[in-house]
């Protein structure tokens, strides 16, 4: 589906402002100043991420009476159990939690439930086993803030329970021990966007506090929380919350400890996943969560926090074998799935009159259908539900949105034909029957038609700043630096270049194209992954990301393609 290419109109003054003021150059600084920078002390907090500079924990609703609560437990010697979720941010989380509890002398344990015997979050029979176990006190992590009966079955069966999340909450809260989420009402904390691990470290910076207060600390033990930061960018990066503000600063530093590799597991991660020394937001997305995520998608995500939690080289490298042997099942089941999925979309003949798909199938896996859900809207740019059907009429969904749609707010409108449902803007899970599968169809796409314009449903590539050929040097690539990590909340800029001649092209790889392109008297090398079929005649536009090719020892800058047209203007 063709883009609309939308140019940012960003205040020439504003952005000449702070090239002076940060000692920029001018691409950097309008780059800022789309992004919302006004000031030198903005700037300065973007470009340089303090630690210090965090929002004080304590802020955080319930945090204190979770703090309360855990020291307690310490002094009595109480059993607890850190209650997770399967994806890379509950995984993260649990480890992260886990790491430090036992590091300062609290008996803890963890559990990470089946997605297919215990689905997904708080669920009573899970907690039951738990509890059987002598476990006083559950911490959940990721998951818990919908779980109003779970939390009271808790207090029933004589354990106490403390949630930390991150989602949106319901009408009503669970009546636990205590609630650590920035979203729920009355929360000052300034900061919304924290994934799960990032409530969860939030938790143990409050904790440490009030261990160094009660002297538990006084043999000169004291943890330093930067040692966890790594587990915290990689749950933070991989449930793509924006990286701004809080998150960017953990993705700051967090990236650095990935690249030290001196947890052992993440090490034995990185071998299996081909990454070696630095690690960049997209080697995270692309490299490592999906390896921690597979087993969890694929049968259970257990083994992905005992790697984290790990320090044993040779289990470790075991562990990561069989994770990446788990990524590559599911990628041979994502790419069936997807192709049965746009089938149907084919099939059926509604697109692109639809405003939403809803598909569902007995043959697809439970574990997967969140991906394909992606992949769809990446080709078609609906919000989209795939559904995974049992033989007990039972189905399990996963959908996903594009920009300027609530699929929570949408599944809302919907919840009579759904036995549960959570998420948030971008991502939700849902539970129906399969009776009610076209009940819940005609009225989500009912909804999806109430809700979006047509301008939304055409994507959109938003271009950061249009640059002449001479603006395109080493010089240039080396200041984009300043602006990394690049991730949700802060992607990788685009620039357009107008008017470009193609002087060469050819086909590499798995169909990639090779240009050689002239602009201005200039000429550049360009790559364009998997455009392979575009066709290049005559003058073109072309937006892109500079970055530096090396080839016989020889550097030289090289323009990554994103899009390109026929010349406009």
């Amino acid at each position: 589906m063709g883009k609309k290419w939308i140019i940012k109109d960003v205040d020439p003054a504003l952005a000449s402002a702070l090239a002076e003021s940060l000692e920029l150059s001018l691409v950097v600084a309008t780059i800022l100043a789309g992004r919302g920078i006004s000031s030198r002390e903005e700037g300065l907090s973007f470009l340089s991420p303090s630690l210090s500079s965090m929002p004080d924990p304590l802020l955080m609703k319930g945090i204190q009476a979770a703090v309360t609560r855990l020291c307690h437990a310490r002094g009595k010697g109480e059993k607890i159990c850190v209650y997770g979720d399967y994806d890379v941010d509950g995984i993260t989380g649990a480890a992260l939690l886990v790491s430090f509890l036992r590091r300062t002398g609290f008996d803890c344990g963890y559990f990470i439930p089946n997605r297919f015997d215990d689905g997904y979050g708080l669920n009573q029979d899970a907690l039951k086993r738990v509890i059987d176990t002598g476990v006083t006190l559950i911490l959940s992590v990721d998951c818990g803030i919908t779980s109003v009966v779970e939390a009271e079955f808790c207090r029933r069966h004589g354990a106490d329970l403390i949630i930390t999340d991150h989602h949106s909450p319901k009408e009503s809260l669970p009546d636990a021990c205590a609630v650590v989420n920035p979203l729920q009402p009355g929360c000052n904390y300034p900061f919304k966007s924290l994934a799960g691990v990032g409530v969860a470290f939030n938790l143990i910076v409050a904790l440490r506090s009030r261990l160094r207060a009660d002297g538990a600390f006084a043999g000169g033990r004291e943890p330093d929380l930067r040692e966890w930061l790594d587990l915290v960018a990689l749950g933070t990066i991989a449930d793509v919350v924006p990286l701004i503000g809080q998150n960017r600063i953990y993705a700051y530093y967090g990236l650095r400890l990935l690249g030290d590799s001196a947890r052992v597991g993440v090490g034995a991660l990185k071998r299996v996943a081909g990454v070696n020394g630095s690690v960049n937001c997209g080697q995270v997305g692309f490299r490592l969560a999906p390896r921690l995520n597979a087993a969890g998608r694929m049968e259970c995500a257990v083994p992905g926090v005992e790697l984290l939690l790990g320090d044993d080289p040779q289990r470790a490298a075991a562990i990561a074998e069989e994770l990446d042997a788990a990524n590559a099942e599911r990628q041979a089941i994502e790419r069936s799935m997807l192709q049965e999925a746009i089938s149907m979309v084919e099939a059926a003949g509604n697109y692109p009159d639809c405003r939403s798909i809803v598909l569902a199938s007995g043959s697809w896996h439970q574990g997967v259908v969140g991906i394909v859900a992606s992949r769809m809207v990446e080709r078609y740019h609906r919000p989209t539900i795939l559904i995974a059907l049992d033989q007990d009429g039972n189905g399990k969904g996963s959908g996903r949105s594009i920009p300027g749609f609530h699929l929570l707010q949408a599944l809302k409108a919907c919840a009579d034909n759904l036995e549960r449902f959570g998420g948030h803007q971008f991502a939700a899970g849902i539970s129906l029957k399969a009776d009610k599968l076209e009940s819940f169809s005609v009225a989500f796409e009912s909804v999806s038609a109430c809700m979006l314009s047509e301008d939304q449903l055409v994507p959109a590539m938003t271009v950061d700043a249009l640059l002449a050929p001479e603006d395109v040097t080493v010089g240039l690539i080396d200041d984009l630096k300043r602006l990394e990590p690049f991730g949700a909340g802060n992607p990788e800029p685009t620039f357009m270049m107008r008017g470009v001649k193609v002087l060469d092209r050819r086909v590499v790889g798995d169909g990639h194209l090779k240009l050689r392109l002239a602009s201005g008297g200039m000429t550049f090398g360009a790559i364009a992954f998997r455009q392979a079929e575009c066709a290049t005649d005559g003058l073109i536009d072309v937006a892109f990301f500079p970055e530096l090719n090396v080839w016989n020892n020889v550097t030289s800058v090289q323009l990554r393609i994103k899009e390109f047209r026929a010349a406009e203007g």
